[in-house]
């Protein structure tokens, strides 16, 4: 190990401040470039260009650490994406419960949130909410 910073998984100090403050059943919207500003609740922003980071890189680097109990997205995600995008957020998604939502019931969540993580991505629809164990 050289010196005492990270190596490795997430190395945003903010990003990291965040998920430490999520206990149980707390929940963590990880969002794309385009989703709104809410200012009830702390926003991390990490969009560096469109599409990068994604939210699937956000969510497989959080999943080692995070014990996620549930994940919501809205049910528009299938209609608007390819079947390849479907199936990544699937792989990515693995055995965690999943409920698919119209969109407008999806919004209504994000206020109750510790925090959202904004990324680059542009996936339509692709914003989720992720509920600790």
């Amino acid at each position: 190990m050289i010196g005492g910073m990270l190596q490795s998984g997430i190395i945003n100090p903010r990003v990291l401040d965040l998920i430490a403050r999520i206990r149980h059943t707390n929940t963590l919207v990880i969002a794309d470039w385009a989703f709104p500003y809410w200012p009830e609740i702390e926003t991390v922003d990490i969009s560096l260009t469109r599409g990068v980071p994604t939210v699937l890189q956000v969510l497989d680097l959080l999943t080692p650490n995070f014990k996620i109990g549930r994940i919501w997205q809205a049910e528009e995600f299938l209609g608007k994406n390819p079947q390849e995008t479907v199936n990544e957020f699937a792989r990515s998604f693995g055995q965690i419960p999943l409920t698919r939502e119209p969109h407008a019931d999806f919004k209504k969540r994000v206020p109750g949130a510790i925090g959202l993580i904004r990324t680059g991505d542009t996936t339509a629809y692709g914003n989720i909410i992720l509920e600790s164990v």
